[in-house]
């Protein structure tokens, strides 16, 4: 039988939890012995029964009778299992809340109808649709206090439907009922007559499951990568949770956002057993028939399949449960899968009050629980999907001081200034002809790894003389290495561009192919060039992949805002060559002997 999973969401107090514990109840899904317990414990007490109390377990949920988190309970009727995620509807624990639908395919959203809707009944229903869960039923609960009236009745439905249609979200079914007396929870009660619909089980049971994940393109973010040295194993295995679709051994991957591909030698499970496909919600791991350095966080897809998007800019869809407001142009962390990325944001389209819908533009902030369109601006290139292609991987986190403060969904790919060089990476590592010769036997060879060190820094600080006695004394070690100075390039393969301050992307995108050429035929070059720019490092890190480079700072006087590894004074050059190489030892670019 399938499985699906249901979100209770709704204003605090508004009975979400006595609705579940007597949908238990009445479908006799209880432990045996539980009701009893709690009625006991109720009598000892001194405290009248209530259903709710058969999910609130938690110490401080009871006496002050909110729900705190989000309880999951499991039952089954003849159709399907259920797991019911019965989440919060205190404002202070709107994350929790957040957090529970996000694992749900459809929601039950109920309302008070003696106090009818509320603030966290607008902003329950604007963040499931925001979630991207379409599947909602509301249920207008606690009608015996208004002896089961169909005009009070109908006035909340109208009210609450003219509230989600301004935001798109369609809900056609509404239903009345009691959870301390039990009207149309499990079957039709005859005290409304005058309700000819469904009751919440029936519904539940008429609920569709969603497209299964295996019919969507393959998607699957590396968590890790596990080398296996014990009795000769030297596997590498990449290793994560495929979230959508099927990967079967034999299949050509690509690792986005560097566009490296290979192709699947092996599907690794534990325990050990035959298995030649893996298909979504299956945490696995495969082997490549060629090594390839890929990270934690890269996205795999499958060659055969749509490309997800990359960009540095994204468009999305944000809610912000930080106590203290999210800040133009402050650095924060956005966590997508296992991918994590400092951003700041570039832009803010609008900031809403999503209990009002008011919207306020021109905003440069955004505000506890409040809702906003924002441009981010990422550190790094991201590889993902928009929530047109998949909800489901189109969701992040935002992290500020080591505490999750909100969330969204990518909503759209917004062109960068790198969008034409990451196309042209990537299209050509999918035409690259590969030689017989692999990178690993380059460097088991040559006892070293490709690198590019780039040394930078103001202009006449002997950045030229430190590469070249760099230069010797690697070669002098046995060392494969290369000098090229920037104006090898300028004035070779560079002569034809006209030289203007707007074609610096262009030197440094033909220097990025230089450099892949060399790095790929297993040499370690060195590259001088005056002052560069983070923006300029970016794009040799698109061309050649960021673990493939060095960069070094000559002199003390930092001019620019590159992100350097090293910086060295060449007034003592020895010390500085020993420097340079200690620090390509720690990093296993070449050995100590």
């Amino acid at each position: 039988m399938e499985r699906m999973n249901i979100v209770v969401v709704g204003h605090v107090d508004h009975g979400k939890s006595t609705v579940v514990g007597r949908l238990l109840v009445d479908t006799n899904s209880l432990p045996e012995g539980k009701l009893e317990q709690v009625k006991s414990t109720c009598e000892r007490n001194a405290k009248p029964f209530e259903y709710a109390f058969l999910l609130d377990a938690l110490k401080d949920e009871q006496s002050q009778g909110i729900t705190i988190d989000a309880a999951r309970i499991f039952f089954k009727t003849d159709k399907r299992y259920y797991v019911i995620i019965d989440a919060p509807g205190h404002i202070e624990f709107l994350k929790n809340m957040i957090t529970g639908a996000s694992q749900a395919e459809a929601a039950l959203l109920v309302i008070d109808a003696d106090e009818g809707v509320q603030e966290n009944t607008r902003r329950h229903g604007y963040m499931l649709s925001m979630l991207g869960i379409e599947q909602v039923v509301v249920l207008i609960n606690k009608m015996d206090l208004i002896d089961y009236n169909e005009e009070k009745y109908n006035a909340i439905v109208n009210e609450y439907q003219e509230f989600l249609t301004k935001f798109g979200l369609k809900v056609d079914i509404f239903i009345p009922v009691s959870g301390r007396e039990g009207d149309n929870i499990v079957s039709s009660s005859v005290k409304t007559p005058w309700y000819e619909g469904h009751s919440v089980l029936e519904v539940m049971d008429l609920l569709q499951k969603k497209p299964h994940p295996v019919d969507f393109p393959m998607r699957m973010m590396v968590q890790d990568v596990y080398k296996f040295a014990a009795e000769g194993d030297n596997r590498r295995i990449v290793s994560g949770t495929i979230d959508l679709g099927v990967l079967h051994e034999g299949d050509d991957v690509v690792f986005f956002p560097q566009g490296k591909r290979g192709r699947v030698k092996s599907i690794e499970t534990f325990p050990k057993k035959e298995c030649r496909e893996a298909t979504a919600g299956q945490a696995v791991g495969f082997t490549l028939e060629e090594q390839l350095y890929v990270r934690r966080g890269d996205l795999v897809a499958r060659v055969a399949d749509p490309e997800p998007s990359c960009s540095s800019l994204i468009l999305v869809s944000l809610f912000w449960l930080g106590r203290k407001p999210l800040e133009m142009q402050k650095v924060y962390t956005l966590k997508y899968g296992t991918a994590k990325t400092q951003f700041h944001i570039e832009k803010i389209n609008k900031v809403m009050n999503a209990s009002n819908l008011q919207q306020f533009e021109n905003q440069r902030e955004v505000t506890h629980n409040s809702v906003a369109e924002c441009v981010l601006k990422l550190r790094q290139s991201l590889a993902f999907d928009t929530a047109s292609f998949s909800v489901k991987t189109s969701r992040f986190v935002i992290v500020d001081d080591y505490e999750i403060c909100g969330g969204g969904i990518i909503r759209e790919t917004v062109k960068d200034q790198y969008s034409t060089i990451r196309k042209q990476a990537l299209l050509r590592n999918y035409k690259w002809e590969k030689s017989m010769i692999s990178s690993l036997r380059r460097a088991e060879k040559y006892n070293q790894k490709s690198t590019l060190i780039l040394i930078t820094g103001p202009k006449a600080v002997g950045k030229k003389t430190f590469a070249k006695a760099l230069e010797a004394k690697l070669f002098n070690d046995g060392k494969f290495v290369y000098f090229l100075g920037i104006g090898n390039v300028l004035y070779g393969v560079d002569a034809d561009i006209k030289q203007k301050t707007d074609v610096q992307q262009e030197h440094f995108r033909r220097l990025g192919e230089i450099a892949n050429i060399m790095l790929d035929a297993g040499a370690i070059l060195l590259v001088t060039a005056i002052e560069v720019w983070q923006k300029e490092l970016e794009i040799l890190k698109l061309l050649i992949g960021s673990d493939k480079i060095i960069t070094v700072w000559v002199g003390d006087k930092i001019t620019t805002d590159i992100n350097f590894d090293i910086e060295i004074e060449v007034s003592a050059i020895d010390q500085s060559i020993s420097k340079v190489k200690d620090y390509l030892q720690e990093r296993h670019i070449i050995f100590r002997v």
